[in-house]
């Protein structure tokens, strides 16, 4: 398995391991009425049968519709955060890994007509792929204390948004 596709494993909550939301330590809910972390994540887990990948981008969706680019960032970094720490599992959250996710998502959701999940995954495909950080990020720099720590800037390959800023 590669470091990559570990810390996607390890970044996403496990419905199974995840804490329902009557039991989970709840986020105050963002000013404004937008929804906390526990009822984004409700919302995604409904029908689903786990929480793998497509439904972490779902989620990072939800969180940039409803709160923004910066305050997603925050909303889905301490979820998944609070997430791991409850399941007895801290080390597995990421703070690179999660932000990244999130920025990605967010450079994606600013188009037009972004409105319904299912199309936009299928008009953005590469935010499928668990691997993706990988065409940005050596593996060693998100094995790295200070990515699973803070936010480090990709090593690789800058992202779309940051090729323009050049």
């Amino acid at each position: 398995m590669t470091v990559q596709n570990e810390q996607n494993t390890q970044n996403a909550p496990n419905a199974q391991n995840a804490p329902n939301a009557q039991s989970a330590q709840r986020d105050p809910a963002p000013t404004g009425g937008t929804p906390a972390f526990e009822d984004l994540m409700a919302e995604v887990t409904a029908g689903a049968e786990r929480f793998g990948h497509r439904e972490h981008v779902h989620l990072t969706w939800l969180a940039v519709r409803h709160h923004g680019l910066p305050a997603a960032i925050d909303v889905v970094s301490e979820g998944i955060r609070r997430t791991a720490r409850q399941a007895g599992a801290p080390e597995k959250f990421h703070a690179t890994v999660s932000r990244a996710w999130v920025e990605l998502v967010a450079h994606h959701t600013a188009g037009p007509g972004e409105d319904d999940f299912p199309a936009f995954v299928d008009r953005h495909p590469a935010l499928l792929d668990k691997h993706l950080l990988t065409r940005h990020y050596r593996p060693a720099t998100l094995a790295g204390d200070a990515a699973r720590a803070g936010w480090v800037e990709p090593d690789l390959t800058p992202f779309p948004w940051q090729d323009n800023d050049r």
